[in-house]
């Protein structure tokens, strides 16, 4: 049978067979998943080119139509992600079907201008995030430099963005944000963790920070570090429990070297620590504490620090 003649005569039949899968499995009813991932991205493309006027654009912009520019963008993403928002709520609220309900679309509003109203707030906590790359990064040459070319930038920005939605307790869009931002750079934040300002992240790739991670500010970490949950409590099914305490605590101005992994919901990291590349650390440190790998050896204490060799 050659291709032509198959796809005339067995095609069909696949066809009703994968139908017959997603109605049983996915689309039940009409959801976000009918809208497709690009229709967020579209909304991330619009509301990172509000906050950095040109950066996202095919073209180069002129500076008197800069206020003309970030006011299009808003409504655009506006409208875009108030319907996005409605189809996730509609989809957990379940009352599809109820007649001259509103609910999920009032909130969908309501909580879109929420996030356009707190833009400003982002946009300053990511300039910390930006002068904490120059500051931080020697090789930085300039400003423009990190907002163009470093990934933290674009994963830090899509988080920050994705985090406000994730406050108001919308389903998916948070995650679907914040898993785009893990596709471009290889740094995966979840949307849950709350994170403060100046932050960076060196390098970047194959950074994990999960759902209830806390960081305080000035924290820089490298490449390849996992803030990450030490075991999953199961509940009387075998199944994971969601929605409790499972990652670390970084206090204010603490430097995760690459590699590191830091796991579990009672682990604290110490204001003003270093923890050194490749360590595998489970319990928390005091402030001002260095954490290295190497050979066994007793604690040393020195004037301002402790030092821990595992």
């Amino acid at each position: 049978m050659d291709l032509n003649q198959w796809l005339n005569q067995e095609l069909p039949q696949v066809t009703k067979e994968l139908e017959r899968i997603n109605e049983t499995h996915f689309f039940k009813e009409k959801t976000i998943g009918f809208a497709g991932k690009n229709r967020v991205y579209t909304v991330l493309h619009q509301l990172r080119s509000a906050l950095f006027p040109g950066i996202y654009e095919k073209h180069s912009i002129d500076e008197s139509h800069l206020n003309i520019l970030i006011g299009n963008n808003m409504r655009m993403a506006a409208v875009e992600l108030s319907n996005l928002i409605k189809l996730a709520l509609i989809q957990e609220c379940g009352e599809v079907n109820q007649t001259g309900c509103t609910q999920c679309e009032d909130r969908a509003d309501e909580i879109t201008i929420e996030l356009l109203k707190r833009l400003p707030e982002i946009r300053a906590l990511l300039q910390t995030d930006i002068e904490a790359a120059y500051k931080g990064d020697p090789a930085a040459c300039s400003t423009e430099e990190i907002l163009l070319s470093y990934p933290a930038t674009e994963a830090i920005s899509i988080y920050r963005i994705a985090h406000v939605l994730y406050e108001w307790n919308i389903p998916l869009i948070p995650r679907i944000m914040t898993e785009y931002a893990h596709q471009l750079t290889g740094i995966d934040i979840h949307p849950g963790a709350v994170i403060g300002e100046s932050f960076f992240i060196d390098h970047g790739t194959g950074v994990v920070i999960g759902e209830t991670c806390t960081i305080g500010k000035n924290v820089k970490i490298y490449q390849g570090v996992t803030l990450g949950a030490k075991s999953f409590p199961l509940d009387a099914d075998g199944n994971p429990i969601k929605k409790i305490k499972r990652h670390p605590d970084i206090q204010d101005h603490v430097v995760i070297y690459a590699g590191a992994t830091i796991l579990g919901g009672d682990t604290v990291i110490g204001h003003h620590s270093e923890i050194g590349g490749n360590v595998w650390l489970t319990h928390s440190v005091p402030p001002y504490s260095k954490v290295y790998n190497a050979q066994p050896s007793p604690i040393v204490k020195t004037r301002d620090q402790i030092e821990y060799y595992l």
